[in-house]
């Protein structure tokens, strides 16, 4: 059995509490890896094309406020 098959399982045997607390804690837990990679992306660059774009369509009045 592999370490994520024994993990399946296991969660399978979770009372509804456990289950939701475990629930919280990988929404938590995918948002750090989620900032993780932002900000990864933003340090390397690859997120400038993207804002640019979007400042210029700014600047030229193609956007609209929320």
């Amino acid at each position: 059995m592999t370490k994520l098959e024994k993990i399946e399982r296991d969660i399978q045997t979770l009372g509804k509490e456990d289950l939701r607390r475990l629930a919280d804690w990988f929404a938590d837990f995918q948002a750090d890896l989620w900032d993780e990679q932002i900000e990864a992306d933003a340090k390397a660059g690859k997120l400038d094309a993207m804002a640019e774009r979007a400042l210029a369509n700014h600047k030229a009045g193609r956007t609209e406020p929320i």
